[in-house]
C-alpha cells in the first residue's frame, strides 16, 4: 500500500545540520574554496576568471545560488587588491545577467558575511552570495519544514549556468 504522506527528502543537508560542513578556518589547506583552484569535472565551478571564480553554493537558498570567490585565501573584503575588487564586481554583474537570462530571476539578494560573528559559515575565505529571487519564491517549507525545495540537481544547474556564462561572453 502506498504511503499516504508526500515526503520531500533532502538527506544531503544532514551534514550541514550536524555542523559537519567544512569551516575553512583551519587554514588554506582545509579550505573548500581553495580546494576548487584546480579545474575538475566534479566540482560546481560555473566560471573562472583571472582573480576570482563563480561556484554553485553546495547548500543553496534558491536554485542558482552562486558564490563569487577570490582565488586568494583572504578573509575580508578590505584584503582584496584593486584588480581583485574589479573582477569581483564584474563577476557579480555577470552572475546576475546569466541568472536573469537562464532562469528568469526577478531580483537578487547579494551579500557577504564578514567574520563568524556576522554569520559567515566559512569565515577564513571571502565569498559573496548571489541569490536569485522570484516573486512568491518563499513558502511554508523553510519556515515549517526547515527544508528548501530545489527543483533541479546542482550539477544540472551548474551545466545550465556554465553554458549561459560562456554564451553571454
Amino acid at each position: 500500500m502506498p504511503d499516504p504522506w508526500e515526503r520531500l527528502w533532502s538527506p544531503h543537508r544532514m551534514a550541514y545540520i550536524k555542523g559537519e560542513r567544512p569551516s575553512g578556518d583551519a587554514g588554506a589547506e582545509h579550505c573548500p574554496f581553495c580546494d576548487l583552484e584546480e579545474p575538475s569535472s566534479e566540482d560546481l565551478v560555473v566560471a573562472r576568471g583571472v582573480k576570482v571564480y563563480a561556484v554553485m553554493n553546495l547548500y543553496p537558498y534558491n536554485p542558482g545560488h552562486l558564490l563569487i570567490c577570490p582565488y586568494r585565501h583572504v578573509p575580508d573584503y578590505t584584503d582584496l587588491t584593486a584588480d581583485e575588487v574589479a573582477e569581483f564586481g564584474a563577476f557579480t554583474q555577470r552572475a546576475m545577467q546569466v541568472l536573469r537570462s537562464s532562469s528568469g530571476a526577478h531580483g537578487f539578494n547579494i551579500g557577504m558575511n564578514q567574520g563568524g560573528s556576522a554569520g559567515a559559515g566559512i569565515a577564513a575565505h571571502l565569498h559573496q552570495h548571489v541569490v536569485p529571487r522570484w516573486g512568491g519564491d518563499t513558502n511554508f517549507m523553510p519556515v515549517v519544514g526547515h527544508t528548501r525545495v530545489l527543483p533541479q540537481l546542482l550539477a544540472d544547474t551548474r551545466m545550465l549556468l556554465a553554458f549561459a556564462w560562456t554564451e553571454s561572453a
